[in-house]
């Protein structure tokens, strides 16, 4: 079976250096799969507290996956420290596809790569709610 090659480190806009830990490890001798979906939600929520988008703890609006997937090209294992590189690929009304890269530290090849998809909805109701035109002007700095 063929598949797509693997975006390369120009294809995302911005950047996290992610520690691996001992316990990413599988019995395997490499980080289990699961952990690629933390470094997702990692990297893509970190980048959005740190343009002042999103208030963790007391924002109106919060995100809420509701679709993922992930592409493996190379095992990763600890100590490797990874980079996660983001992109928004879509900017809906109240969705946002955001895709991820990992990459090994220094390496121009990706380990692997995925997408989620957050649906913004409203804190309380869990109804989803346009994003505001703050959100629209800082997240299509990263299409």
């Amino acid at each position: 079976m063929s598949r797509d090659p693997a975006r390369p480190r120009s294809a995302y806009s911005a950047w996290r250096k992610i520690p691996t830990r001992w316990a990413d490890n599988d019995v395997y001798g490499h980080v289990n799969n699961v952990v690629y979906y933390s470094w997702f939600d990692t990297a893509v929520n970190a980048e959005l507290v740190e343009r002042g988008l999103l208030d963790i703890e007391n924002g109106a609006m919060i995100g809420l996956v509701v679709e993922t997937s992930c592409r493996y090209f190379a095992p990763l294992a600890f100590p490797q420290a990874v980079d996660a590189g983001v992109r928004v690929a879509r900017l809906g009304t109240s969705s946002v596809r955001y895709e991820v890269g990992i990459f090994a530290e220094g390496s121009e090849e990706a380990a692997a790569e995925g997408h989620f998809i957050h649906v913004y909805v409203d804190r309380e109701t869990r109804r989803p709610v346009p994003l505001p035109e703050d959100w629209r002007a800082g997240l299509s700095k990263l299409i």
